[in-house]
């Protein structure tokens, strides 16, 4: 029998984050939250991990993703960039997010 070792992918400005094909964001209505299902996972996400998330589409690279987060929370994008880059890598290590 023959392991098969996944790699690291690893956040950069250039990647294309997209959620995989097994997860999805569904609003629950019971609870009024966004949630983030996964088989036999359910996240709860805040309101910025939402927003992040939402733009795991495929159609924007992380360094914009920053740009247009920065300019939804009036924030600088050199003050936001580590937290966004970090989460979007704790969420590929989860396998939850492609990049």
């Amino acid at each position: 029998m023959t392991a098969t070792v996944r790699s690291r992918a690893i956040v950069s400005m250039q990647s294309r984050p997209v959620l995989q094909r097994h997860v999805r964001l569904q609003y629950d209505g019971v609870r009024e939250a966004w949630a983030l299902l996964s088989p036999e996972k359910i996240f709860w996400p805040n309101e910025v991990s939402l927003d992040i998330l939402r733009l795991c589409n495929g159609r924007h690279n992380v360094a914009q993703m920053i740009a247009l987060l920065a300019d939804q929370y009036a924030a600088e994008q050199e003050e936001i960039a580590p937290d966004i880059s970090a989460f979007l890598q704790e969420w590929s290590d989860k396998f939850l997010v492609s990049l």
